[in-house]
């Protein structure tokens, strides 16, 4: 979650080049840090953008520039000029990546009051630093409760429904970041953010880190009855979830079929109907052999979950994968959804049958007969991947 972050906000903080070396980095950081404690606010000025640049790519300089946290967050004031505003949010967020204690530092320095000022500002660009800022501070466990309390989540949720394209991103991306603290789920439900991350799933490339974020987040609201109602009422919620499930990166895939699961375990016989007529059964027979360990045992509890009676069935039909899949299919509609669902479940069967034979063929070459002479050149160390 952090790297992502950091990596998002460095990579649109500055356009310099390449960091400097470091020899030239430390003369360049002390006269950074001359000019930023000068009285003159051009010399202030300069200072922030100097920062910005050094700390793009270098840790080294975020390291050593530590100190410019304080007269930063200062110059983030609302007597300060805009163009001081933005330079000093803009170092600010560079000094923050990948630097845990800078994150802190900035939090502790007061920084949050008009971080969320600059929420509501009429200045797109401050929108969006402010955004971005969020996002890279929430990614540190230490912030998330003080970020919640500053009032911080109906703002992203507001910069979600009418912001620009990337605060929208940025927005979702800091909300999911928050919603790994216990306490704030139910803070960010209470906003009801949902129809707007569906929105924001429907547009994003359903393989993209945004669709990752969005998902993970579902997966935490749907823990909560009034989630779970919204993301079914709101139209083409639950399609936008199955469509990240066949389509997502594996990490996405995993908080896409988990948050079915959740549904699904919460009330079967509220929740089987919406998720089968989505044409759930492909892509989670797919995730049975293909996803992530948690995702193929996810998977597999759901398919359990979606077929029709809810009750053990008999020693002589086992509640093998396959039985549960033909009987989910025997139920679905329309012809087209039916064969590719039937298609999906022999290719599973194959790749199945396929693995299990490597199994057999492993087992035999390590399993020797005792009645066989062992050639000496054989260890019994497993040998390294």
């Amino acid at each position: 979650m952090d790297s992502f972050t950091d990596n998002h906000s460095s990579s649109s903080a500055s356009d310099s080049p390449r960091a400097p070396s470091p020899s030239s980095s430390s003369s360049a950081v002390n006269r950074a840090l001359q000019l930023l404690h000068s009285d003159d606010p051009d010399s202030k000025l300069e200072a922030a953008r100097e920062i910005r640049r050094l700390t793009k790519t270098s840790q080294r300089c975020r390291r050593h520039l530590s100190a410019a946290v304080l007269p930063l967050v200062r110059m983030l004031r609302p007597e300060s000029p805009e163009a001081h505003h933005e330079s000093a949010l803009l170092a600010l967020l560079n000094l923050a990546v990948k630097d845990e204690k800078n994150k802190i530092n900035i939090i502790e320095a007061g920084a949050l009051e008009p971080i969320i000022n600059f929420l509501r500002s009429e200045s797109l660009n401050l929108q969006e630093y402010a955004t971005a800022a969020l996002l890279t501070l929430s990614a540190s466990a230490v912030n998330k409760p003080f970020i919640s309390a500053s009032g911080a989540i109906p703002l992203l949720v507001e910069i979600l429904r009418d912001g620009s394209t990337q605060a929208k991103f940025d927005a979702v991306m800091a909300l999911s970041n928050l919603s790994t603290h216990p306490d704030n789920p139910s803070i960010i439900l209470e906003t009801n953010p949902i129809p707007f991350i569906v929105d924001l799933l429907k547009f994003c490339k359903k393989s993209s880190k945004t669709a990752e974020k969005c998902s993970a987040l579902i997966e935490s609201l749907v823990g909560f009855e009034d989630g779970r109602t919204a993301l079914t009422s709101q139209e083409g919620g639950v399609l936008a979830v199955v469509e990240v499930l066949e389509n997502g990166s594996l990490q996405a895939r995993e908080h896409a079929v988990g948050a079915l699961l959740i549904m699904c375990e919460s009330d079967r016989c509220k929740y089987r109907e919406p998720i089968l007529r989505e044409g759930v059964i492909p892509g989670l027979l797919e995730l049975t052999v293909q996803g992530t360990p948690k995702s193929q045992t996810k998977a597999q509890t759901l398919l359990r979950l979606l077929r029709e009676s809810p009750y053990p069935r008999s020693e002589l039909q086992p509640d093998t994968l396959e039985n549960i899949v033909c009987n989910i299919i025997s139920q679905i509609d329309g012809d087209e959804q039916s064969g590719k669902a039937k298609k999906m479940l022999a290719e599973m069967v194959q790749v199945s049958m396929e693995q299990s034979l490597r199994h057999l063929q492993q087992r035999a070459l390590v399993c020797t007969p005792t009645d066989l002479p062992i050639a000496s050149s054989c260890t019994s160390e497993v040998p390294s991947k």
